[in-house]
């Protein structure tokens, strides 16, 4: 029997800087070669996904959350924000003095102030994996090369593409910044927790309403005449919620947040420590 994984990326396959563990790696490809298809499911453009990420091999993705999705070369659907919706979320944004990053299917486009303090949240959270690979006696991919390169490659707002955005990253500097933002733009946008730690404020995702990774992979199951029980969903963070509403299997990150640890059928090992192929083995598709 033909299964279908839907993998979230940041924390799942990769750690939240760009630290991927050999076994993850085997365990995709085996998977694969067993018969059953990987699917890339994350709240990431397609043109910002690490290329170590890439070189693994997938037969799908479903990116920019639920708003974008291919098979192959095959571009199955793609949606975007109408230009008021846009502007709307971008006015609010500044009323709010909040920071935040707008995508394109291709790319990320930073507003002023946002690049250098995620680049800096990102550079430490780089050296602690580098730390836990050591722990757990996982060659550094980067020992002896030179920096590798900031992990969202973003452009400037300048040159956004304001009629292709799919969707927005934002930090505010206030603890209730994510409420604030949410009640102001109302219904018509769904608004999700974010899962970038930084310090003394708050994060999330905008997206319209019904945009997300849940209707994504409902999408791509109908395109390719699977049914929902052969789907398998794993992540760990609160935009992976909705994936794990709709597939028969979901299964949680060992350094998944506690809660939503709570909303999976199954937890796995961290990211770091053989979770995926821990997973794969346990559902038999390895």
């Amino acid at each position: 029997m033909t299964r279908i994984a839907f993998l979230d990326v940041d924390g799942t396959i990769q750690e939240h800087g760009d630290a991927v563990a050999p076994s993850t790696v085997d365990a995709i490809r085996a998977a694969r070669a067993n018969g059953h298809l990987v699917f890339l499911c994350t709240g990431r453009a397609s043109g910002d996904l690490h290329p170590r990420v890439r070189s693994i091999g997938v037969d799908g993705a479903i990116t920019s959350g639920g708003a974008h999705a291919v098979h192959g070369d095959r571009v199955l659907f793609s949606e975007t924000m109408p230009r008021a919706d846009t502007d709307r979320m971008l006015e609010v944004f500044a009323q709010e003095g909040a920071h935040y990053f707008l995508q394109t299917d291709a790319a990320v486009y930073a507003s002023d102030g946002i690049g250098p303090l995620v680049d800096e949240f990102f550079r430490a959270r780089r050296e602690r994996a580098r730390a836990h690979l050591a722990e757990l006696g996982i060659p550094d991919p980067e020992e002896g090369g030179a920096e590798p390169p900031q992990f969202i490659a973003y452009s400037p707002m300048s040159e956004a593409r304001l009629d292709e955005i799919a969707k927005a990253t934002f930090i505010s500097a206030r603890a209730d910044g994510l409420e604030r933002i949410e009640a102001a733009l109302g219904e018509r946008f769904h608004v999700i927790r974010g899962s970038i730690p930084l310090p003394g404020g708050s994060n999330g995702e905008v997206a319209l309403r019904g945009i997300d990774k849940g209707s994504g992979i409902i999408r791509v199951l109908r395109e390719l005449g699977l049914d929902t029980a052969d789907a398998i969903g794993i992540g760990d963070s609160w935009n992976d919620a909705e994936m794990f509403a709709v597939v028969g299997t979901s299964v949680a990150m060992g350094n998944a947040d506690e809660e939503l640890k709570l909303r999976a059928d199954r937890v796995t090992t961290p990211v770091l420590a053989d979770g995926i192929w821990n997973a794969f083995t346990d559902l038999g598709l390895i």
